[in-house]
């Protein structure tokens, strides 16, 4: 690799979370709707690497909403099982786009796969950013 070759840092973080009681459904396993939860909370961990969390956006000047959310469900969570949450940005440069995979902690059975894609909001003038802000460049660690 020559010294000009940029390397990109992990841009990845992975939590381990147990599923609690009220998660779960009549079947017996985690009602779809809280895997949404599981990925706030990996993505929030994930940000707070970078010193860009909630916070860190807002006192840069960026609201940060998600506009879009995909979500693929392969196999259930269930009580008492842990499983573990990886987030990982994959695409910085327009957008924020980060990959999620869900597996199971004991096995590492795939369990489920998400994408959620955030675009930057000046705060200042409510406008869409379409090329993300230097600052989470800067926070990241990756050049234009």
């Amino acid at each position: 690799m020559s010294a000009t070759t940029a390397v990109t840092p992990d841009l990845s973080h992975e939590i381990e979370l147990l599923p609690a009681f009220h998660e779960i459904d009549l079947m017996e396993v985690v009602w779809h709707g809280h895997y949404l939860k599981y990925l706030e909370q990996a993505r929030s961990a994930l940000l707070r690497r970078f010193d860009y969390d909630f916070t860190g956006m807002r006192d840069s000047g960026f609201a940060w909403p998600i506009v879009d959310v995909r979500l693929k469900y392969i196999a259930p969570a269930r009580l008492g099982s842990a499983i573990r949450v990886r987030a990982q940005i994959v695409e910085w440069e327009n957008r924020l786009r980060i990959a999620y995979r869900i597996t199971d902690a004991a096995t590492g059975a795939r369990l489920h796969e998400a994408t959620t894609i955030q675009l930057a909001v000046d705060m200042a003038t409510g406008k869409t950013c379409f090329v993300c802000p230097p600052v989470l460049w800067q926070r990241l660690g990756v050049s234009p």
